[in-house]
């Protein structure tokens, strides 16, 4: 299993409103930003931050063989024993999969066997796909608060939800450590705890999927939480037809005609990265199930 090269560095600049904390953790971009120019804090609660995400990165990602992700992933149909956390984790998986009527699976990760997204353009067969279907389904797991197992063949990925998760987390963390208002962005999945000192929102840019020429879109956020779910750099070209890296589980065959990307607004973060995924799946459809949510949302096409 390759392993992911991480660089656990942290960096502080003070900016208009107080200080901004950046790293990397995820796959992503990870800032912090507090609104006091008291340095102290501003490295108090980076350092809580980023240890939360790196903590969350290291117990859950499938890049890594010492996780437990990938110790339920390679152990060929025998249970693995789970936290509290992991469970809770994993339920909320189970309810996201029971839900949308098992669009949203967690076990589909293995599709990617058969999916490429490397800008060639070489689209499976069916018989590829059709190989790996009997090994997706969340309803094939069986899940207790202690331990976890997965039919042989079978993976889980908590990609569409570990970021979300994290975020989280670790604006929980940042609360408890102070009251001053903080804004979370990591990779684009953001969560704040108040407005800002002056009671203004804050205010998230949000990319433009595909256009490097385009700016990106502002998003105001006093508190709560914003997640974008898009494909606006996995995607594969042929014969005029767009192959989003958004998969329908049932099909194992890629959603078609969706947005390039969903923006949703949400009480935290994992909600509103469900509901982002749940709305791309739905192909072209999309703006008309998340209208019927009633909650705010931005899609581009």
């Amino acid at each position: 299993m390759p392993q992911i090269k991480r660089k656990r560095n942290i960096s502080y600049c003070s900016t208009e409103f107080g200080f901004k904390v950046e790293f990397n953790a995820m796959a992503s971009p990870c800032e912090l930003l507090i609104n006091s120019t008291d340095r102290n804090i501003a490295i108090r609660v980076g350092e809580a931050v980023s240890n939360e995400a790196w903590r969350i990165e290291d117990k859950y990602s499938r890049y890594l063989s010492s996780s437990i992700c990938s110790k339920i992933n390679t152990s060929n149909g025998q249970a693995v024993p789970i936290d509290a956390e992991t469970y809770k984790l994993l339920d909320f998986a189970k309810q996201c999969f029971l839900i949308s009527d098992g669009a949203f699976d967690i076990t589909s990760g293995v599709l990617r066997q058969a999916w490429k997204f490397d800008g060639r353009a070489r689209i499976p067969k069916q018989n590829q796909i059709s190989t790996l279907l009997p090994k997706v389904g969340f309803n094939k797991i069986s899940l207790t608060q202690d331990s976890i197992t997965l039919e042989s063949g079978m993976e889980i990925d908590l990609g569409g939800l570990g970021k979300e998760y994290a975020v989280d987390t670790s604006l929980l963390l940042a609360k408890k450590l102070t009251n001053i208002p903080i804004l979370i962005n990591f990779g684009g999945d953001v969560a704040a705890s108040s407005p800002q000192l002056t009671g203004q929102p804050w205010h998230v840019g949000i990319e433009h999927p595909g256009f490097e020429d385009k700016q990106p879109f502002i998003v105001s956020i006093s508190a709560g939480a914003i997640a974008t779910s898009g494909e606006a750099r996995r995607f594969l070209s042929k014969n005029g037809q767009r192959y989003s890296h958004i998969l329908n589980p049932k099909t194992g065959w890629s959603v078609l005609n969706a947005p390039k990307s969903i923006t949703v607004a949400a009480p935290n973060c994992i909600q509103a990265g469900f509901i982002a995924t749940l709305a791309l799946l739905q192909g072209e459809n999309a703006e008309d199930f998340l209208k019927k949510q009633n909650i705010d949302h931005w899609c581009i096409w």
